[in-house]
């Protein structure tokens, strides 16, 4: 998604959807790191870590447990250090409530995960296309 090759963060619980996402970033030759966590609290103390390299965009589920994707948009835009890394969610979730209450929070995209992969492919095309030509502060 990025020249620099910077790591993309992959905020997502189920193993099929993660396991699609990776198969899709081979499929449009996405050749940055893919690092996973299984919720929001996991994401946040990857985040927080002083020692890796700060993603350069998160993908991110709403649906998870202990910690889900409102719940870590709330406190990852408190914090002066992360607030800038774009945010795209990639859902399921067709809650018009939802869609508002991530915007009012600052995230980047909305995309409502479709079923037939071809489709999800394009999703992600799409998303590696903007990202690629979208100049970062």
């Amino acid at each position: 998604m990025r020249i620099t090759n910077k790591p993309i963060l992959l905020v997502e619980d189920d193993e099929v959807d993660a396991m699609t996402v990776i198969r899709a970033f081979k499929d449009i030759n996405v050749t940055n790191p893919l690092i996973r966590k299984e919720n929001g609290e996991d994401a946040l103390s990857y985040l927080r870590d002083v020692h890796i390299e700060k993603p350069c965009i998160i993908l991110l589920d709403l649906n998870m447990p202990i910690m889900n994707g409102v719940e870590f948009l709330h406190v990852f835009k408190q914090d002066e250090l992360l607030k800038r890394i774009p945010v795209v969610v990639l859902t399921t979730s067709e809650e018009q409530q939802d869609k508002v209450e991530i915007f009012n929070l600052g995230v980047a995209g909305y995309m409502a995960k479709p079923v037939d992969y071809m489709r999800f492919v394009e999703v992600m095309r799409s998303i590696d296309s903007y990202w690629t030509i979208s100049e970062m502060p």
